[in-house]
């Protein structure tokens, strides 16, 4: 059984910096393509960056050099380096394969961007 757990959100203020993790069990980080999703309030959650199982690292424009996406394979840790941020990225954000996010949500880890 495969569990996500996400980790690193908090309250910051424009233009400030987070990094958030995504730990996984099994070999779902190492072996599959991830993606890392966003849901804000009274918002659908949507993909902001993913990780081809072999390729590299994507994001959709609204985040593009400002967020990275990375992992770790030996410690099963998928990562999202948050930088720049502005009030629009609150939210909360989870992990999960891409494209097809078929495994159980974790949590998900609360992003505030605020003055």
């Amino acid at each position: 059984q495969v569990q996500l757990v996400e980790s690193g959100g908090g309250l910051v203020q424009p233009g400030g910096s987070l990094r958030l993790s995504c730990t996984a069990s099994g070999s779902v980080v190492s072996n599959n393509a991830m993606g890392w999703y966003r849901q804000a309030p009274g918002k659908q959650r949507e993909l902001v960056a993913w990780l081809p199982d072999g390729g590299s690292p994507n994001y959709v424009a609204s985040v593009k050099g400002r967020f990275a996406i990375s992992k770790d394979n030996v410690k099963k840790t998928l990562y999202l380096q948050l930088n720049s941020l502005k009030p629009e990225d609150t939210a909360i954000y989870s992990c999960n394969r891409w494209p097809v996010p078929n495994l159980a949500w974790g949590q998900g880890t609360q992003v505030t961007v605020s003055s």
